[in-house]
């Protein structure tokens, strides 16, 4: 209806100035440059229509500007998903019938399939299924480091490496963009915890903060022309990061030239003065705490509303910066809403239950598979045995802000029961967590012990068993506004996985979960596969990896540790994490993930970049396009990698880079390429990288500039962070 009002009032100019009585305003004229647009719209508008741009209207609404048929702003959750309509001032749902969307794996999963066609696949869906829903902004996707795995939004995010996340995150956008909708990259920055997240201090050295934290952002913005971006909730500098002048005028507008829009967290604004002057454009959700917060606080209190409008009128606020940020907000709104080359979308369609698969397909990752257990074909075994409530527990609800209304959802159950045939699979649920709550957690009223001996009794009885377990999307699991307690599996799950295999020594254990875990029952599972949350299509996803219809190719994105406190920021003490409640120091510095590892010399159970396929790959020996370069020139690398074994497969061939000395201290390596490529049995690729400066330079605080400073550098390549299969050394000049 709101589109139909502009193109009708864009009618009725076009229809005036043909018959010489108006003439068709320079804002609405799609011939013209867009900055004209705006600064023409700007002339038109009153000084409180300029500042209702600046707050919200709605729960997830901001006014337009309607006397000039400016449409209001809507945005939705969804990082992998577009969320359901929710009630005006509520975060109750409409309870709409037309809402219920695709819900497409989690983050993780897509970076674990290291490709990035396949990111772009992925926003280019979920952005139609946005279009079709008329929004304008897309509150996703999450690029926050993986810094802990207790973190419990790891699972919204790309990992633990800001190169992988980099390169993954800009094709996201670029495919939701073009749906004429504006991708919201988020949470800017340094949000890598839940406990504390509203007040805690983030004291990060300057160094870490430009490698480690912020080259995806960075990407978002300069690669993948983001057109908004969202705040965190926590401080750095002790400023918060919402209305952070430092990061958000200095680093992100002035330094990069961001031209889109900052819009807050919900709740995360504390102050008119920052946020005035601080860099925020657009102040949503004030006084409410996450999504814990019922309550009609009145929208014209808000300190980007009236106190803003009055701080306006007597002169306290520079008017500059009230332009500056309602021609942010027009400009996006003229990106999108406004934009008459905007596609209409889809939702629900069969291309996108197709996309869902495809990035589940991708995105699991085979960790373990002695003397080929898996995969197992249709009609090997007469009976199977499925265990674990993941099986038939929906992980598409709960977790927070990610929590979906979807329109399917097929269980691992029902996946496998639709592969094997329902007379071959025999269901236990062997274990039982409680609803999936927000910032409250309830156990199970099931008996624990009767689930345990009843799932054991089905294995003892069964040809193989498949254990469907991991975390889910309760609180104090994957959950928002709520870390994990523990690196352990919940719910008794170790035990029960432990009890079944003294009855049965055919399993395989199927995690589905978004974060590491501990695994004491390892070294006796003949398999292991990661599955991420794998929204819609889970089921048949799963059943195509175990089968062998899909051949695995993931790869992981994080480490797994063997402890805890193998993880750098649990190395120290609690105020490098969770912090004393005001502040948190990262000690670790710029070792996050295998950096720490590899560095410390720590074991773990699965490396970063592992993952294992029904096929073998060989790898030939690398090459260099020369033995030194200067700082102006660009390196080739070359590798061959050949199919070995007797089915096609998928392979990420990794690139790392080991600067041998250096004036500050550096990781072991650093993932500077990689690529994915299909072979089939007996084919051989060549893969080629391209090296530059950017590629060997680290962050020098002390000059606040990337240094590349000349040197030895050695080349590895290989499968994943520890299987290394060539090295190659050359100098930059």
């Amino acid at each position: 209806m709101k589109k139909r009002k502009i193109n009708v009032l864009v009618l009725l100019f076009s229809l005036l100035s043909v018959c010489g009585w108006a003439q068709e305003p320079v804002y609405l004229d799609e011939s013209k440059p867009i900055e004209a647009r705006i600064k023409d719209a700007l002339s038109k508008m009153t000084l409180e229509e300029k500042v209702a741009l600046c707050h919200a209207q709605s729960k997830f609404s901001s006014k337009g500007v309607p006397r000039l048929g400016i449409p209001d702003v809507w945005s939705a959750d969804g990082s992998h998903g577009v969320s359901d309509e929710k009630l005006w001032d509520e975060w109750s749902g409409a309870q709409w019938t037309n809402d219920s969307c695709t819900a497409f794996p989690a983050l993780t999963c897509l970076a674990a399939t290291f490709n990035p066609e396949i990111s772009l696949l992925y926003g280019k869906s979920i952005g139609e299924e946005a279009r079709y829903r008329n929004k304008t902004m897309l509150l996703g996707p999450g690029v926050n480091i993986y810094r802990t795995p207790l973190n419990g939004r790891n699972f919204e995010y790309m990992g633990e490496d800001p190169f992988l996340a980099s390169r993954m995150v800009v094709p996201y956008i670029q495919g939701v963009q073009s749906n004429g909708v504006a991708a919201c990259v988020k949470h800017f920055a340094l949000n890598n915890q839940e406990i504390s997240r509203g007040e805690i201090n983030v004291n990060v050295s300057d160094r870490a903060l430009h490698e480690i934290y912020l080259p995806a952002f960075k990407a978002a913005v300069q690669q993948g022309n983001v057109w908004s971006i969202m705040g965190a909730y926590n401080k750095i500098w002790g400023v918060h990061c919402c209305h952070n002048d430092l990061l958000l005028n200095k680093i992100l507008k002035n330094d990069w030239k961001f031209d889109g829009v900052v819009v807050s967290d919900w709740g995360g604004v504390h102050n008119t003065d920052e946020a005035v002057n601080g860099g925020l454009d657009i102040e949503m959700g004030t006084y409410t705490n996450g999504l814990t917060t019922q309550g009609h606080f009145p929208f014209s209190s808000y300190f980007l509303a009236d106190p803003f409008l009055k701080g306006i009128k007597s002169g306290e606020y520079e008017m500059s910066k009230l332009d500056d940020k309602a021609s942010r907000i027009l400009r996006m709104i003229f990106r999108t809403t406004m934009s008459a080359n905007r596609p209409f979308g889809r939702f629900v369609s069969p291309e996108h239950s197709s996309a869902a698969r495809q990035i589940a397909d991708e995105g699991i990752v085979l960790l373990k598979n002695n003397k080929q257990f898996l995969p197992i074909p249709a009609g090997k075994y007469t009976k199977i045995a499925v265990i674990g409530e993941n099986a038939v527990r929906s992980l598409i609800v709960g977790g927070g802000s990610t929590s979906l209304k979807a329109a399917y959802e097929i269980t691992p159950l029902q996946g496998l029961k639709n592969k094997y045939g329902e007379n071959h699979i025999v269901y236990s649920m062997g274990y039982a967590s409680g609803p999936s709550l927000y910032g409250a957690e309830e156990p199970s009223k099931l008996n624990i012990d009767s689930l345990q001996n009843a799932a054991v009794e089905v294995a003892r009885h069964a040809d193989v068993v498949l254990f469907v377990g991991g975390l889910n999307k309760n609180y104090f699991q994957d959950c928002e506004s709520g870390d994990r307690k523990s690196l352990s599996l919940p719910f008794g799950q170790d035990k029960l996985i432990e009890a079944i295999e003294k009855a049965n020594k055919n399993v395989a254990v199927i995690l589905l979960s978004g974060n590491a875990v501990l695994m004491p029952w390892l070294d006796k599972t003949p398999a292991i596969v990661q599955g991420w949350y794998l929204g819609s299509e889970a089921g048949n996803a799963l059943a195509d990896i175990i089968s062998g219809d899909v051949n695995p190719s993931g790869k992981l994105p994080v480490s797994f540790p063997k402890k805890l406190e193998d993880v750098g920021a649990h190395a120290f003490d609690k105020l490098c994490y969770p912090g004393d409640g005001v502040n948190v120091y990262y000690k670790e510095d710029i070792l996050v993930g295998y950096r720490w590892y590899d560095t410390k010399n720590i074991p773990v159970l699965f490396p970063f970049g592992y993952g294992l396929s029904y096929t073998t790959f060989q790898y030939g020996k690398p090459a260099v396009s020369s033995k030194s370069i200067t700082a102006a020139d660009s390196l080739m690398v070359t590798i061959l990698v050949k199919n070995t074994g007797k089915v096609a497969g998928k392979e990420t061939v990794q690139l790392y880079v080991n600067d041998e000395a250096s004036s500050l201290p550096r990781p072991i390596k650093e993932l500077k390429g990689f690529k994915k490529i299909s072979l089939e049995p007996g084919e051989e690729k060549t893969v080629s990288f391209t090296l530059t400066k950017e590629d060997l330079s680290y962050y020098d605080d002390k000059k606040n500039a990337w240094i590349a400073e000349p040197g030895k550098f050695k080349i590895m390549i290989g499968a994943s962070a520890t299987d290394i299969r060539g090295t190659e050394d050359f100098i930059l000049k």
